[in-house]
């Protein structure tokens, strides 16, 4: 069998757990990391579309307690989330390249990943994903959500099926939009949705096209769609060595705001490195957008949409009484904010507190700034409204 592009053969990838030893990692470690980053929750991958369990399962042996680690990790993973209060969702792949009746695994997988439902034994790898879901819903603790990944045809996995067996288990657990049946919150991967997304929207979560049918503006609350991006900090969602096209600093910083702004949250990848670690780079930019909300982080928490939408200059989100202003490109002198229907009280920047003067008109406001930006990213102002 001849390597793939990615210079390994699937005889080779297929044997890679008897090799495999994360011994560097540090479940606290991680906790810290997201700490830092500001991380509210973490998702953390338990199965991907190779098979490969990172638990104990007790229905195959293609997992990491059968490789020279030989400790369940997401056990590890889960009780110092626990202990901890980070909130912990799990990622589960319905596509499992190697369980024989998911697929016909005597042929290449590059022939069958997308799976062989019209097979007798498909009823039987149904009832296996049943079988893994409620191990990872009963022993190890409150799952905030779980992220299915159910790649192209999606209805071959019964997907009511599962929602069901997820809420009779866990009841508040959140269920993505990836099993064929429309879920809590919808999932546009590697982009961010050119408007605030509503529920009439035809949503793809990998295919920008539903920015065509999104219009700016703020939605009936009733009507607005739950989301979350999901991102890469390079191109790769694994760990990749050679990868090394990383979004910059700025780049991220302004996607959560992006994000926020219209009501999402901000999914982004981590691929740990094989002894277990997060590298450099990626903890260098985690630890970034963690400073910047460690100043700004009240425009950003607990907000939802803001009241203005679709300026180039600006993105805006709510609190209560308060709207955030996030000033993308910083005027010379004053900064203007159309379409504003609250009568605004006072304002001042969020990183140094400085009051800021205003004229406010039936056209919008005029908002007197400093010559200098309070930070390169991103600046706030906050808005005081009655």
């Amino acid at each position: 069998m001849t390597p793939e592009p990615g210079g390994i053969t699937e005889a080779e990838y297929r044997a890679l757990p008897q090799r495999f030893d994360p011994t560097k990692f540090d479940p606290d470690a991680w906790i810290d990391m997201a700490r830092t980053a500001g991380q509210q929750y973490m998702v953390f991958t338990t199965k991907h579309h190779d098979g490969f369990c990172m638990f104990d399962s007790s229905y195959t042996d293609y997992k990491i307690t059968r490789t020279p680690y030989g400790k369940d990790i997401v056990k590890q993973l889960a009780a110092a989330c626990d202990a901890r209060a980070m909130r912990l969702g799990f990622y589960y792949s319905p596509p499992d390249m190697h369980h024989p009746d998911f697929r016909d695994t005597s042929k290449p997988a590059s022939e069958t990943w997308h799976a062989q439902p019209e097979r007798p034994e498909w009823p039987g790898y149904l009832e296996y994903m049943r079988l893994q879901l409620t191990e990872l819903l009963t022993r190890y603790g409150p799952v905030v959500l779980v992220w299915f990944d159910g790649l192209d045809h999606q209805e071959k996995y019964d997907g009511r099926r599962f929602l069901d067996l997820i809420h009779s288990l866990q009841p508040a657990t959140l269920v993505n939009d990836r099993i064929g049946v429309p879920g809590d919150y919808v999932t546009p991967e590697q982009f961010i949705p050119s408007a605030i997304p509503i529920k009439q929207a035809h949503f793809s979560a990998v295919d920008q096209s539903v920015n065509e049918e999104l219009k700016p503006g703020v939605p009936r609350p009733e009507d607005f769609q739950l989301w979350e991006t999901c991102m890469t900090i390079n191109n790769t969602w694994a760990y990749n060595k050679n990868d090394h096209d990383y979004k910059s600093v700025q780049y991220l910083i302004r996607g959560l705001v992006e994000v926020a702004s219209r009501g999402g949250n901000f999914l982004l990848n981590v691929g740990p490195q094989p002894d277990g670690t997060i590298q450099p780079e990626f903890q260098e930019r985690l630890r970034a957008i963690g400073d910047w909300l460690a100043v700004n982080g009240e425009s950003v928490y607990g907000t939802s949409y803001g009241p203005i939408q679709g300026v180039n200059a600006i993105r805006t989100t709510v609190k209560r009484e308060t709207i955030f202003v996030h000033v993308f490109e910083w005027p010379a002198t004053a900064l203007g904010v159309p379409g504003l229907n609250r009568k605004v009280i006072s304002a001042h920047l969020l990183a140094t507190g400085q009051p800021l003067k205003f004229r406010q008109s039936e056209t919008g406001l005029q908002i007197e700034l400093p010559a200098q930006a309070p930070d390169p990213n991103v600046s706030v102002i906050a808005l005081r409204t009655l």
